[in-house]
């Protein structure tokens, strides 16, 4: 038996491998498949089962095209619905793998069809749960997240997540493994860790939410307390999971047109395309086409997509890295964009060659930025936790994901400064602020990081209640 994790950090996502005599099956896997067809030819293994802890909305499972590109049987747990061909198991219903067992464990909460599959080994002992959403290593996944199913809210859902865990996960042996879905910077839960496989036995000690004095009503107020609203790609994700999808091999064909910057601008003007730039921030603030926006791909690129640009549907130029256009084609149909329409050819400098119009951003170090901040206005774009934690004193806080929110205060400053922990977010706010015509804006380079470093005065905790 050989169990492989296959960790994706950009999603913080992990896909499994499971091999037993010649027979493989994948747990959620991603939306590229052919690495996993790749990996069972080296154990010359045929894929049998494709098993679905529930139907994702952070990223776009790869189930459909590897059964029809292998034949594997697509199983998901009770109360799913799919409008392609797959196997509703029923609670405790068993498939065999070379000489171990899958066992399906319905664990309802995260979602209603929400399934942790345990796995048996040859002698018949619990060996480790796949635990999809319903148990990461230091939370539990989060009960806001499931399509609505009649009167069902949150708390009803977090209410059935409590019952999952005490009477099907709990009651297993300390030494049975936790292979979780996700680990931490994934918006599926709260609190998770950075540690992504853990036991039984750790959880029942360290996760808040497997305390064994916990009244269900104390469990419901925990988990849905201090929820942040989901991303708005998360429904379009999940329906794309329930009803298929383009294979990736046509989205990314339909993606790499090179266009000359003639060509290029011809094509914004004819289909509303927005303009993603994805090159380093560096390059971005150097120079840009006016009103691109910039997620830099060596950073979180695929959740800030998600985050940031509402409509899974939206025609999508690109300016890349030269080379990169599958690998970000790729990286955007990972959580359901694929309406990627082309690129051009010879990323900016082919543009900024042609003399066409072009944009900057102003940036300065961390010690400039002491010396001439004076009373000008500070905003902060990290999130509620990393600026409660600490934070220049009177800044501003206006986190990235709600930036769309707050253009009212940045068009009130004349100038002002903006910063994030490290110069990827600061820089990635720029950018839809210029696009919005807000040009009054100096970025950070190193942000918080660098800023503490310096004479700037910085303010510890502060009450979330003050805020």
């Amino acid at each position: 038996m050989n169990i492989e994790q296959i960790y994706t950090g950009c999603l913080a996502q992990g896909a499994y491998y499971i091999e037993c005599n010649g027979e493989v099956a994948i747990i959620d896997p991603l939306r590229e498949t052919q690495p996993y067809i790749n990996r069972a030819k080296l154990d010359d293994a045929k894929i049998k089962y494709i098993f679905e802890t529930h139907f994702h909305a952070d990223f776009v499972s790869g189930h459909v095209t590897l059964a029809k590109n292998t034949g594997a049987e697509i199983i998901f747990g009770p109360n799913a619905d799919t409008s392609y061909k797959a196997t509703i198991a029923k609670d405790n219903q068993e498939f065999k793998l070379g000489d171990i067992t899958i066992k399906v464990l319905h664990t309802p909460g995260h979602t209603m069809e929400s399934t942790t599959y345990l796995l048996i080994d040859a002698e018949g002992k619990n060996h480790a749960i796949f635990s999809g959403d319903t148990l990461f290593i230091g939370d539990v996944g989060r009960p806001d997240l499931a399509q609505k199913t009649g009167d069902l809210t949150e708390n009803d859902l977090a209410g059935y997540l409590y019952d999952s865990l005490r009477n099907k996960i709990m009651p297993l042996a300390d030494d049975v493994i936790v292979y979780p879905a996700h680990g931490a910077g994934s918006a599926c839960g709260k609190n998770m860790s950075k540690e992504t496989t853990g036991t039984i036995g750790d959880q029942k000690k360290n996760n808040y939410a497997l305390r064994a004095d916990m009244t269900k009503e104390e469990f419901i107020a925990e988990v849905t307390d201090g929820l942040l609203p989901p991303p708005a790609y998360f429904p379009q994700n999940v329906k794309m999971n329930k009803e298929g999808y383009d294979d990736l091999d046509i989205v990314i064909k339909r993606g790499s047109q090179g266009f000359t910057p003639t060509e290029f601008e011809e094509k914004v003007n004819e289909t509303g395309a927005i303009i993603l730039d994805v090159r380093h921030q560096n390059d971005f603030v150097l120079g840009h086409i006016p009103r691109s926006i910039f997620i830099g791909v060596d950073g979180g690129f695929a959740p800030w997509v998600g985050a940031l640009i509402a409509d899974v549907k939206q025609p999508i130029l690109l300016v890349c890295p030269k080379g990169r256009e599958a690998e970000v084609i790729t990286r955007l149909s990972r959580v359901g964009f694929d309406n990627t329409i082309g690129f051009i050819k010879g990323s900016y400098d082919a543009w900024a060659k042609e003399g066409r119009e072009t944009d900057t951003l102003r940036s300065i170090t961390a010690d400039e930025f002491a010396a001439e901040m004076g009373s000008t206005k500070v905003f902060d774009v990290r999130k509620v936790g990393e600026f409660q934690s600490t934070h220049i004193t009177n800044a501003t806080h206006t986190p990235l994901s709600k930036i769309n929110d707050h253009l009212d205060e940045y068009k009130a400053e004349k100038t002002s400064y903006i910063h994030c922990a490290g110069g990827y977010r600061s820089v990635i706010a720029a950018s839809i602020l210029k696009s919005r015509g807000i040009h009054n804006i100096t970025d950070v380079k190193g942000g918080f990081g660098a800023i503490k470093k310096t004479s700037v005065s910085i303010s510890d905790y502060v009450c979330p209640s003050t805020l």
